[in-house]
């Protein structure tokens, strides 16, 4: 990995020196836009609208505009905000993990230790693993203040920023509102069908289906070319669910519960059938 960012993580006058390293990484199938009369590929240029000029990237600047004036901000202009110059994150408080809302959480980034100790690396692991708190710390990374929460991962101190408060929408559903009676052997039988489908969740069992599905259906157009069969490639669709609304919600608790047990009846468990086939293909 190529470390993205170099800086120091401080707490009081605890200073951690750490190199920062995206986290994920994105393993879609690439695919550009092509004219689809004659297959010529879509070019996108940046061009000047009063000279009709492509600009080379260098030679472009951002502007904010009010209505009636434009102010043009260079790289360098950008670059002097004292915020962009800070290489440090700041540790602003200490919180209980359990009130982070998973709903904010974003990017992630790895945390390597920077200096030729890891001492203050691992203590600062090893407090958080024992208080069991989240450090919530603020920084600065393109061109944009970040406010992100501080983890343990392994042995790795793990960076996730966050959204800001007024970057979640609202949940505001009428619907929500009305006043809605469960009866006790509904919970129970809801209760029933989760405990049918429980199990440790391990992310190597699952893979991106669609992907694996687009690299099929390219093979075969690289293979036979526009005549390609896709009912042969992939098999016959399944007939599609008519996606309606469930009228007695007791009836198809009791039949979903029916057919878990069925299925671990016959597979060992719950059924892994579709989990297997997806380690087949990862």
């Amino acid at each position: 990995m190529r470390a993205i960012w170099k800086g120091a993580l401080t707490f009081g006058l605890v200073n951690v020196p750490v190199k920062v390293y995206s986290a994920t990484e994105d393993h879609d199938v690439p695919l550009h836009q092509v004219h689809a009369a004659d297959g010529g590929r879509i070019r996108y240029q940046r061009i000047c609208e009063l000279d009709g000029e492509v600009v080379p990237y260098s030679e472009i600047d951002r502007a904010f505009d009010d209505g009636e004036r434009t102010v043009v901000l260079t790289k360098e202009d950008l670059a002097s905000l004292p915020s962009e110059r800070s290489r440090e994150i700041d540790v602003v408080e200490f919180v209980p993990t359990e009130q982070i809302d998973l709903l904010t959480l974003d990017r992630a980034y790895y945390l390597e230790p920077d200096s030729s100790s890891p001492k203050a690396y691992v203590l600062l692991r090893r407090t958080l693993e024992q208080t069991d708190r989240t450090a919530i710390v603020r920084f600065s990374l393109r061109q944009k203040t970040r406010l992100a929460a501080l983890r343990v991962r392994g042995d790795v101190l793990v960076l996730q920023t966050l959204l800001w408060a007024d970057e979640v929408r609202e949940a505001a559903f009428p619907a929500l509102d009305e006043s809605v009676r469960i009866s006790a052997k509904e919970l129970e039988l809801s209760a029933s069908l989760v405990e049918s489908f429980s199990g440790d969740f391990d992310p190597s069992e699952f893979a991106d289906e669609y992907q694996q599905e687009l690299r099929a259906l390219i093979d075969a157009k690289l293979a036979d070319g526009d005549a390609v069969d896709t009912a042969a490639t992939f098999g016959d669709a399944p007939e599609a669910d008519d996606g309606g609304e469930v009228i007695d919600l007791m009836a198809a608790l009791r039949a979903s519960v029916e057919r878990s047990r069925a299925a671990r009846s016959e597979g060992d468990g719950v059924d892994r059938s579709a989990t297997d086939a997806r380690k087949k293909k990862a």
